[in-house]
Order: structure tokens, then sequence, then C-alpha cells
């Protein structure tokens, strides 16, 4: 079964970057597509962004410009750069991949933003 699992999360404050990564464990299958999505309090789970098949990336209006997503080229992990953190960036930042044609969520990460 596999499992994705989020590190790189924290506290920062207003301006600074962190990166993320997501790594799946549990099989050999390799994976090429790939998303972060958040959720803050009280909030809705919003789209962060995606990288899919050769390479194409998406963003969320709201990290267009700030936040990078990319691969490693072993198709285990995915990353997420995020600069010029602001304080509504603040949420738990989950991955998520496509395996055997279901979505497979990795348990989140913290990422605090303060002002």
């Amino acid at each position: 079964q596999v499992q994705l699992v989020e590190s790189g999360g924290g506290l920062v404050q207003a301006g600074e970057s962190l990166r993320l990564s997501c790594r799946a464990s549990g099989t050999p299958l390799t994976f090429v597509h790939w998303a972060w999505h958040r959720q803050a309090p009280g909030k809705e789970r919003e789209f962060v962004a995606s990288i899919v098949g050769g390479g194409t990336t998406s963003y969320g209006d709201s990290v267009k410009g700030r936040f990078t997503i990319s691969r490693d080229k072993a198709g285990k992990t995915v990353y997420l750069q995020m600069n010029s953190l602001r304080p509504d960036d603040t949420a738990v930042y989950s991955c998520r991949t496509v395996y055997y044609g279901r979505d497979v969520w990795g348990q989140g990460t913290q990422v605090t933003v303060s002002s």
C-alpha cells in the first residue's frame, strides 16, 4: 500500500521561504502526477499546484509567481518551493498522487506564517 509522507513545514515570518517535500513509499511504482493542496482553519481545501505528465505545471491564483512545484527523476518525491510567504499562506499542506486510478493523500504538514 502506497504511503505519502510530507515534510518541511514549520513556522516562518512573512517574506521568508520554505520547501516542502512529499515522498512515496510502500510500492515499487513511480509517480508522475502530483499535486499540492492546502487547508486553512475554517476554510475549504484549496488547490495549490500540480505537475503532470512530461512536466506540465499548474498553480492556484493565490500562489502564482511565488510557489514552484517540482518532482525528482526517480518518481518518488514531489517538492513545493514556497517563496515570499504571507500570513494567508498559513495552512496544512497535503500532497496527492494517483495510485491505480484512485487519489492517495499524505497526512499533511503545517505551515504557519507570522506577520
